[in-house]
């Protein structure tokens, strides 16, 4: 694989049970890679190596008097350095583009599970860990990754070397043979309490990133509230702990610098003493001792990557790990493979968890006291179930029932078929950066126009503000910064709900599409959705009395299942709980209300003689307060 080739076509099925299996996993499936750059890894290093001989036949040649070995050695050591120079070439060159093309596998892994995970996601895996899996992690993993080949190829290096020694000249050759391999292992020990370190240092990084990256998503209600000096003061104290973190682990791999540089400092002290020794005896001659003098201080370039690779290893196995949990997790039940070839479904929507059910072709508003069971809920109807670690066996007494559309079950139909089919819009949509027209150039029916959603979601005043800021004053061609940080939040919810318009999925699912917009606008946006939906499935999760007013039929979920349905207004006469959630009851009233008749009024059984028919005084209020409450944000 050449970066020319990316993206790959298929990144593969990753092996996902801990952090060293996937980085084994991708070093097999980058082979090739490995072959190429070890190669030229070997050719690198052994003409490295091969310069000391040259140099000290050299030598000989000039102790001698021999011009003609003389020449012999010159041409070696050029020949050698022609060898040094096109192994470097290469092996940079290999060496990065498995560096790349493993990141590029790993990003594209990722993407793909985050594609297949949608929302459930973020719930499961903070919102930072995820930012530094998809950045900073990849790049650790690709440096362990182009590392490894590096590695084995020094470490063959210096085995051939330490053999070549050996026979060359036995008697230095045994005392490098012995040294080289204290030399390699001496900081083994060192290597679990730098990695614990190392560790201790992502963790606190992965912090201060989510910390930075919710600090940054709320800034404007942190402003509102005057908390900016709080969450700055608390970001300058995680930032403390990463620096703290990063300088305890520094301070080791330093320790483990200085031992690198000066044990094989000792090793050439004693090759030098010891073959001067022997020179002086007659044992060895000049040219020898430089051979060997010179060998031992090459070696110490290929040593160099036994310390690279363990703080590789260090750096991306914590890395590996994290992006392995990410990969790991997956929808608790897969598609059972029967509805493969089947098209988009039609039909009522229908929860058998909940009970809730979507007529087909109507609008549909469910309301649930809990605002996280809404979210849940949500999640449900669009196919999204909890995700589960895949390390984790799936037990299918407790497996969850699908959520069925004309009654095919979502979980039995492809990814693709089932997001074509039902649509979610989240509480808090994200709106990606470019222009309007290409916010609004989605997958879509063609039923529904960009104009039409525009209008059925009230955005008349968002299109004159980026009239406004258009080159051309055509709003359609106004540029939208990232997540739409330039517009107010009301003004981000109804491009968002446009954008679910523009879409037109067989089934809907808006979870609180108007908390944003004050009540008129609300309103509006109630009576635009209806028109523009009509015939199709819509599910609006709310407790807003206009939209609820305004919906075909009302679904009130309470302890998880469906407690009471009907339309809006019987449902607030005659469900005291339904009552208690959508016009902001407290605890005390609704049991005011449970105790009391449907019209405020005592209805038990007194001890006068008038009590014993068991009726109210017989006067019939209908009485309805609903309080609109404008939480229209401003830009």
């Amino acid at each position: 694989m050449q970066i020319s080739d990316l993206p790959y076509p298929d990144p593969g099925v990753p092996d996902a049970r801990s952090g060293p299996r996937f980085l084994l996993w991708l070093g097999r499936n980058q082979l090739g890679g490995q072959l190429k750059s070890l190669a030229w890894g070997l050719l690198h290093f052994s003409a490295v190596a091969g310069l000391p001989y040259g140099v000290g036949y050299a030598v000989q040649a000039v102790v001698d008097g021999s011009g003609s070995r003389l020449a012999a050695a010159g041409a070696l050591i050029v020949l050698l350095g022609v060898a040094i120079a096109c192994g470097d070439t290469m092996l940079h060159r290999t060496a990065v583009t498995n560096w790349i093309t493993a990141a590029a596998r790993v990003q594209q892994l990722l993407a793909r599970r985050t594609a297949a995970l949608g929302a459930a996601l973020t719930r499961r895996v903070a919102a930072g860990e995820v930012v530094a899996v998809s950045t900073g992690d990849v790049e650790k993993i690709g440096w362990f990754v182009e590392a490894l080949s590096r590695f084995a190829a020094a470490a063959l290096t210096v085995v051939l070397v330490c053999v070549g020694l050996v026979i060359y000249q036995p008697a230095l050759g045994v005392v490098v043979a012995i040294g080289m391999p204290v030399l390699a292992l001496a900081v083994l020990p060192l290597l679990p309490r730098a990695t614990r370190r190392a560790d201790h240092q992502r963790e606190k990084a992965g912090r201060a990133t989510e910390l930075a990256s919710d600090t940054v998503a709320g800034l404007r209600v942190l402003r509102g509230i005057g908390g900016e000096e709080l969450f700055l003061d608390r970001y300058r104290r995680a930032s403390q702990e990463v620096r703290r973190a990063a300088v305890r682990s520094a301070r080791m791999w330093s320790l483990i610098s200085a031992i690198q540089v000066l044990l094989p400092g000792l090793l050439m002290i004693v090759v030098v003493w010891y073959g001067v020794r022997l020179a002086g005896e007659g044992r060895i001659s000049v040219g020898e001792l430089v051979t060997v003098y010179s060998a031992v201080m090459i070696l110490n370039y290929p040593l160099r990557h036994f310390e690279e690779i363990a703080m590789a290893y260090s750096f991306s196995r914590p890395s590996a790990q994290r992006a392995a949990r990410v990969l790991a997790l997956e929808r608790i039940t897969e598609p059972a493979g029967g509805l493969r070839d089947a098209g988009v479904p039609t039909g009522d929507l229908f929860d058998p968890e909940t009970g809730v059910l979507a007529p087909a072709g109507r609008l549909t508003a469910v309301v649930c006291g809990d605002p996280d069971l809404a979210g849940r809920l949500a999640d449900r109807l669009g196919g999204h179930p909890a995700s589960r670690d895949a390390s984790e066996p799936a037990d299918p007494a407790v497996a969850e029932p699908s959520v069925l559309l004309g009654g095919v079950p979502l979980d039995e139909l492809p990814l693709d078929v089932a997001r074509t089919a039902v649509l979610v819009q989240d509480k808090d949509p994200v709106l990606l950066s470019g222009t309007l027209t290409e916010l609004l150039d989605v997958p879509s029916s063609g039923s529904v126009r960009p104009d039409e959603a525009l209008a059925a979601a009230q955005c008349t005043d968002v299109l004159d503000a980026l009239a406004q800021a258009s080159l051309d004053d055509d709003p359609m061609n106004a540029r939208i910064t990232e997540r739409g940080r330039s517009l107010s939040g009301g003004q981000r919810q109804r491009l968002a709900l446009a954008r679910s318009l523009v879409t037109d999925p067989e089934a809907l699912v808006l979870d609180e599409p108007t908390s944003a917009v004050d009540s008129h606008t609300e309103a509006r946006i109630a009576q635009g959705v209806r028109t523009l939906r009509r015939g199709r499935t819509t599910v609006v999760l709310t407790s807003s009395p206009l939209l609820l007013d305004r919906a075909d039929g009302v679904v009130f979920v309470h302890d998880g299942r469906v407690a009471a349905v009907g339309e809006h207004r019987d449902l607030v006469r005659s469900e005291p709980r339904y009552r208690a959630v959508v016009t902001r009851e407290t605890d005390e009233e609704t049991a005011v209300a449970a105790r009391t008749g449907p019209t405020g009024f005592t209805t038990g059984t007194g001890s006068g003689s008038g009590a014993s028919t068991g009726t109210s005084t017989g006067i019939d209020t209908d009485i309805e307060i609903e309080i609109d409450i404008d939480i229209e944000e401003t830009a």
